[in-house]
């Protein structure tokens, strides 16, 4: 064994017990996690405004304490950025998340206390790290560098007292001295607001460190790994960095990006670990490679609630974690130690086990399908398109889905469709397979799609449209976005975003047949 690996065994060794014991009693941390929290709320002007209290039974709590979204919380927020003490924390704030999640909408500023900052965010990564080397006792991921590929928005003040920024420059603004000389790239790099000048400082600078891990988004990191291979004229990445060993990754499930990582990383030794990591804190952790399956984290000052997705709305349905059930689609609620209170964050998760709790991530409240009953959620999608493209032969580089409603198909008044507006890295080997496995798939992912398709009673086959391989990547850069944490919306209510995709797509066919 490595020095180094049993200097860490060593160092992790207290950490890893107290992830057992959570695992082992989970209710009790759940309760002293909240016992915490609200002794911390009690002294602050919103425990004051709905009477929380030290000791307060949970019976009590989820009484007097609404359940919130983002428009609940801003006019806390306003009065936080205007410098005011004890809003909704009993410690200052330090910095606000600059969020808005995917490609649509207007930006969250979600509060980061150094207590949440240090207990949560901080610790996920380090909880990865003792995860890994227990794992994997012998492995090399951390003998060499780790290249993070974050945001690439600055820090900016926001009401001229607190600094704001997406998630990624505020972790890489405050990595601990001690972790500086393994991270890659430099801050000066990482923190660029230019996504194509820093990740051509990556391949100039990087591409002559011994990386051995990498962590990130999969789609940026999949761009990132194009253009190093581009700039070293290597076939894999192997060739560049020969030691390369760990991919710790989250923001979108890896499965469409897999076989793509797998061919550009042809290592049999090569781990893929899942994360979830959202700007409200840090909630899961996958135990094993190549799953999607993940640990919750029940000591990172949070205390979990659950709504079902079938009753939202229905506040009498929430349960804490004792109340929940494996295979049952839940909205996340978070009170932490960032002062977010009965805060529904917009993520839905279901449970695969509760001895201990793991549960995959399914998707988000607001980004659904349910024009015509099908209620199609981005788990059904992820799976549905690995499916299809592993039948195909093919490989996803990104999409995106809307319905097309009724009356918009020619001589079909009262049916619909889906359109799939899809890049690929591979081609399928027709685009009638392509459309029919997906279709199948999708079947077998939904049974109310399924039902809806049968006999074509209300759903008839998708449509698939292929757009060229960068389009996606070029209507963000033109819309000033690229890079960063932002993700395309897999799924989407309306049209817009799709009609916008196909008219940017074809405006550059045009110019490019005019030129």
């Amino acid at each position: 064994m490595k020095l180094v690996n049993r200097l860490l065994q060593l160092y992790f060794a207290p950490r890893l017990r107290k992830i057992e014991h959570f695992k082992q009693h989970p209710h009790e941390v759940q309760q002293e996690q909240y016992a915490q929290l609200v002794k911390a709320g009690e002294q602050t002007i919103f425990g004051r405004e709905y009477g929380i209290y030290r000791g307060m039974p949970y019976s009590e709590f989820r009484k007097r304490v609404p359940v919130m979204e983002y428009k609940d919380i801003l006019p806390w927020v306003e009065r936080m950025q205007k410098g005011e003490k004890n809003v909704t924390w009993n410690s200052p704030v330090g910095w606000f998340c600059k969020s808005s999640g995917t490609t649509e909408g207007a930006s969250k500023y979600i509060p980061l206390t150094k207590q949440g900052l240090r207990d949560s965010h901080m610790r996920g990564p380090l909880d990865v790290t003792a995860i890994y080397t227990h794992l994997y006792p012998n492995g090399g991921a951390y003998l060499g560098k780790t290249l993070i590929l974050g945001g690439s928005k600055k820090l900016e003040k926001k009401g001229d007292t607190i600094p704001s920024g997406d998630l990624s420059s505020i972790l890489i603004d405050n990595t601990p001295t001690i972790g500086a000389p393994i991270r890659e790239p430099h801050k000066s790099i990482a923190l660029l607001a230019d996504f194509d000048k820093k990740v051509r400082l990556i391949c100039e600078r990087c591409t002559k460190k011994d990386v051995r891990s990498l962590a990130g988004v999969p789609s940026w990191n999949l761009v990132m790994i194009e253009r190093i291979l581009k700039h070293t004229g290597k076939d894999n990445l192997l060739e560049v960095w020969p030691n390369l060993e760990l991919f710790v990754h989250g923001g979108m499930s890896f499965k469409p990006y897999k076989r793509q990582f797998e061919k550009l990383i042809p290592s049999a030794n090569m781990k893929y670990i899942e994360t979830y990591n959202a700007s409200e804190g840090f909630f899961g952790i996958a135990e094993e490679p190549y799953t999607d399956e993940m640990l919750l984290m029940l000591d990172y000052n949070c205390f979990y609630e659950f709504m079902p997705t079938d009753a939202m709305g229905d506040k009498s349905k929430i349960v804490p974690l004792e109340g929940v059930e494996v295979g049952k689609n839940y909205a996340l609620l978070i009170t932490s130690s960032n002062g977010l209170w009965r805060y529904m964050i917009g993520d839905t998760i279901r449970f695969t086990q509760t001895s201990p709790y793991k549960f995959r991530f399914t998707g988000r409240t607001k980004l659904f399908v349910n024009a015509f009953g099908e209620e199609i959620i981005i788990d059904n999608a992820e799976r549905a398109m690995e499916q299809a493209c592993h039948e195909c032969g093919a490989e996803i580089k990104e999409y995106t889905m809307a319905p097309v409603f009724m009356g918009e198909i020619e001589g079909e008044m009262a049916k619909g469709s889906h359109e799939w507006v899809v890049t690929f890295y591979k081609q399928p080997d027709s685009l009638e397979h392509f459309t029919d496995a997906l279709d199948r798939a999708m079947q077998e992912q939904n049974s109310d799609y399924a039902a809806k398709r049968k006999n074509n009673f209300t759903l008839l086959r998708p449509i698939v449209t292929v757009v060229a391989e960068d389009t996606f990547e070029e209507l963000l850069r033109l819309d000033g976005r690229l890079g960063g944490q932002i993700k395309i919306p897999r799924l989407n209510g309306t049209r817009d975003y799709v009609e916008r995709l196909k008219e940017f797509h074809n405006a550059r066919i045009n110019s490019n047949k005019q030129d």
